[in-house]
């Protein structure tokens, strides 16, 4: 479980990067969900013991990109 943690937050940073283009801040309303997934996922991982290691950077890859992502759709209005 860690590793798809991880390769979820891979892919939600890859999406957030592409999300800071100007006019593609909508794309932060499908990476959040992802990124939420991937926290969710690394938690468990991280709660059941396996791959400790790789669990923690998948929780802060989507950290990551949870936060920024929600910091761009507020600075651009997506979320009031």
């Amino acid at each position: 479980m860690g590793i798809i943690s991880l390769l979820i937050g891979i892919i939600a940073i890859f999406i957030m990067v592409l999300a800071l283009i100007p006019l593609l801040g909508w794309i932060n309303w499908f990476n959040l969900p992802l990124a939420a997934t991937g926290w969710i996922v690394g938690l468990v991982a991280l709660i059941k013991g396996k791959s400790t290691l790789v669990a923690i950077i998948g929780l802060m890859l989507c950290s990551i990109a949870l936060l920024i992502g929600t910091a761009r759709l507020i600075a651009g209005g997506g979320i009031l």
